[in-house]
């Protein structure tokens, strides 16, 4: 399961910025994460839970904020909604379709003390 290891880089990434920016508890974990970046958010909810424990975002909300997914199509030359990697595009049928965003996977915000 690789949201284990994106949630250790999480907490890890937490830990150096509370290093560098001198907060002691993380209250909310606002994380961004694009409907195509291949991330079980229910997993990734439950694996930061569990590597957070003893750390200084122990407890912490986390709140995901779901990036739609959209590409860009070769053929209609057009920006066009994307629900799942290697979609058809929804206006001429073709497989042609490279993702432009919903990819992603960020921390957009931390809510410290």
């Amino acid at each position: 399961m690789h949201e284990m290891s994106l949630a250790e880089r999480v907490v890890q990434i937490i830990e150096e910025q509370a290093s560098q920016q001198a907060f002691r508890r993380v209250r909310e974990i606002r994380l961004e994460i694009g409907r195509l970046a291949g991330v079980e958010v229910e997993a990734l909810r439950f694996a930061l839970e569990v590597v957070s424990r003893g750390t200084l975002a122990d407890g912490a909300r986390i709140t995901i904020i779901d990036k739609a997914g959209e590409g860009w199509c070769l053929s209609c030359a057009a920006a066009v909604p994307l629900a799942a990697r290697f979609d058809p595009c929804p206006h001429c049928g073709g497989y042609g379709v490279q993702p432009t965003a919903g990819t992603e996977m960020r921390i957009k915000e931390l809510d410290v003390e």
